[in-house]
């Protein structure tokens, strides 16, 4: 064959090479994820998968008790803030009845008051299953935890916050966190300087080791001070709402669920800023003549949205260690947020967290 002829013969065996080539590389770089324009191209992530005994506070968990899965039988302790009480009341005979299989025992501590802060502590000493708590869990109780070879998790189920009640005849507007922070503190002492009358200010609170709402009044109200020497320390809320019912001057705080519908005291509007309060309940204001007959109830929509300034999640605290403790406390967050467990927690008093 002469080169003439050979020339159109040899181009085109280097277009096909070169085809193959282009073809091959585009194919390579396809299977393997390239981007031409630059870097690895992104691939689908699968999510990894919760595993069976993982809280997922997020996920809907059922609409009923009866649609939970994954429940051990037994009998177990709980415990932990006196502010889950009316939760307690309302769910656990419901509960009780849906589950039998599940049982549940309620242990008060035997040489302190209980409260959130007890109930964790049971809770690492292995004398509870899980606890109930009304502020999140500190550092120094996971690392009590952590030496004894166990984490702990918190499970918000509902969302409750801090009310303030006065004397009904306290005619002020309300009052900014600054304010209640300086009548705790004693730097403010009569209710003249918060432009009410001139009546010396009685302040009550429960001690910071009754539980969990003093202590989340001392850290996000009070900034880590002292109460002030004059601030009088109470055993319960009930005590402390006949003291304010029956002095004009007294204020006192507690869970809004627990201030807010009472008859013998005035829920006080709280604010960032002075003058944009928020009530705690749903306004207008029930006057005293009209209650028992009406109440005044939760202003949920400021809880939710956080616009009332003093909110907070309600938490089941679980012990992860693998064991029956960890699969009971799961289980029970798990029964609160099912559909049925949030109503129920809107029946006690407090606000659905979805």
């Amino acid at each position: 064959m002469s080169q003439k002829n050979e020339t159109p013969v040899l181009v085109l065996s280097l277009l096909i090479t070169a085809g193959l080539i282009a073809g091959g590389f585009w194919w390579f770089t396809r299977k393997n994820g390239f981007n031409l324009d630059g870097g690895s191209k992104p691939q689908p992530t699968t999510p990894s998968p919760i595993t069976e005994n993982q809280p997922d506070p997020g996920k809907v968990k059922g609409t009923t008790f009866k649609s939970v899965n994954n429940v051990p039988t037994g009998l177990f302790n709980y415990g932990g803030s006196t502010s889950w009480a009316p939760i307690r009341l309302r769910v656990d005979p419901v509960l009780q009845a849906a589950r039998p299989e599940y049982r549940l025992r309620y242990v008060e501590p035997s040489s302190s008051a209980p409260g959130s802060g007890s109930g964790i502590q049971m809770l690492i000493d292995g004398r509870l299953a899980f606890a109930q708590s009304s502020r999140p869990v500190l550092d120094e109780e996971l690392t009590r935890a952590k030496q004894r070879g166990f984490s702990l998790t918190q499970i918000p189920v509902a969302i409750d916050g801090l009310a303030v009640a006065v004397h009904p005849q306290m005619n002020i507007p309300g009052l900014t966190i600054n304010q209640l922070r300086s009548i705790y503190t004693g730097k403010t002492t009569n209710w003249r300087q918060l432009g009410g009358p001139s009546i010396p200010i009685k302040a009550y609170s429960r001690r910071i080791s009754d539980g969990g709402t003093v202590e989340l009044f001392v850290q996000d109200i009070l900034g880590g001070q002292s109460f002030a020497p004059q601030v009088e320390f109470v055993a319960t809320t009930t005590q402390a709402l006949q003291k304010v019912a029956g002095n004009p001057g007294s204020i006192y705080y507690a869970s809004a669920p627990e201030v807010v519908p009472q008859c013998s005291i005035k829920p006080l509007p709280v604010g960032r800023t002075q003058g944009e309060y928020v009530a705690p309940y749903k306004e207008p204001l029930v006057l005293r003549s009209q209650c028992p007959a009406t109440r005044n109830t939760l202003n949920i929509e400021a809880f939710q949205s956080g616009k009332y300034p003093i909110t907070r999640n309600l938490f089941v605290v679980v012990k992860q260690n693998g064991q029956r403790e960890q699969r009971a406390g799961e289980a029970y967050a798990n029964f609160l947020m099912t559909e049925q467990g949030q109503e129920l927690i809107s029946q006690a008093g407090f606000v659905k967290i979805r």
